[in-house]
């Protein structure tokens, strides 16, 4: 499989080899999808909380008297029937979402992610990628000047080591997100329009993911 490899100014320079085990592969969808799911799954504090019948704060007085009201009995305002009243099956915070997906499945769904990017013209290589300082409208500039993030389209950039300056200027981009490659994860490759990555950094997903 060859990807382009871009130059400063964002033109195509010269392709590079990667191999087929990771940027050739079908598209699995049911694999991504399950993927994406159990990472964002993974992803959730269990931290909401309602309370019970029994936590509720009521007076165990009977609200009317059992019979000749017409409506039907009650014992306790606690009740789920009542406005006020407890949960029938209250959400704790000690609720756990995580989903178990092995290392091979998640392997093979990043491949496929990746597979697709390159398929589609949405995956490039670049050599480095650095800022001089760390301002927002350099950064801004220089994606802009590569033909990536107009129209609204987004922009990941992966790096081998996130530098302070690329770090401090993307924090003010909202469609552009720098990360280093080993913190590379399924939702964020799916998110974005566009995956910029380096040379070295390349490298490094081949090392993870062969």
């Amino acid at each position: 499989m060859e990807l382009k490899l871009l130059d400063s100014q964002g033109q195509a320079a010269a392709k590079v080899e990667a191999p087929d085990t990771i940027f050739g592969r079908d598209f699995n969808e049911p694999l991504v999808h399950q993927v994406v799911v159990a990472y964002q799954a993974n992803a959730r504090s269990a931290n909401r909380a309602q309370k019970d019948r029994a936590a509720v704060k009521h007076s165990t007085k009977k609200p009317f008297r059992q019979k000749g009201t017409g409506r039907a009995r009650a014992g306790m305002t606690s009740s789920p029937l009542w406005r006020g009243g407890g949960k029938i099956f209250p959400n704790s915070p000690d609720e756990n979402f995580s989903q178990k997906v092995n290392k091979k499945m998640y392997r093979a769904g990043v491949c496929s992610i990746l597979s697709q990017l390159a398929r589609e013209d949405r995956f490039a290589v670049i050599e480095g990628f650095n800022l001089e300082a760390p301002k927002t409208k350099l950064l801004a500039d220089k994606i802009k000047a590569m033909g990536l993030g107009l129209n609204g389209s987004s922009v990941l950039v992966l790096t081998d080591n996130l530098d302070e300056n690329l770090f401090l200027a993307s924090r003010n981009l909202p469609h552009v997100l720098v990360l280093e490659a080993r913190h590379a994860d399924p939702v964020s490759l799916v998110q974005f329009s566009n995956v910029l990555i380096t040379k070295p950094a390349l490298a490094q997903v081949q090392e993870m993911l062969g």
